[in-house]
């Protein structure tokens, strides 16, 4: 069982079991503790406890890479077919 699938058995409702869920084993002989709400797990692996949560904290840092670059080119493109100073012509009044 790979740790991804132990994610989806978690319960998301949090009902009847407090915050921690039963500990159950992996085929690699890790522990995994669920927690009541999915925010991620605990594995014991080797007397080590540690934590793995349920989102991908990189995969967050690209949207957010990648909104600021969309909302970049888009000010490049209004500021370039409009600028935001006014226009100015010069006619000549004799």
């Amino acid at each position: 069982m790979k740790l991804s699938d132990a994610f989806e058995q978690l319960p998301t409702d949090g009902s009847g079991r407090g915050v921690y869920g039963e500990p159950y084993q992996t085929a690699d002989g890790a522990t995994v503790i669920p927690v009541a709400k999915p925010l991620g797990v605990f594995v014991i692996r080797g007397g080590e406890a540690s934590w793995v949560p349920a989102v991908d904290q990189s995969r967050i840092a690209l949207v957010g890479v990648l909104t600021g670059l969309l909302a970049a080119v888009i000010t490049a493109l209004a500021v370039l077919r409009q600028p935001p100073w006014p226009r100015i012509t010069l006619t000549d009044y004799r």
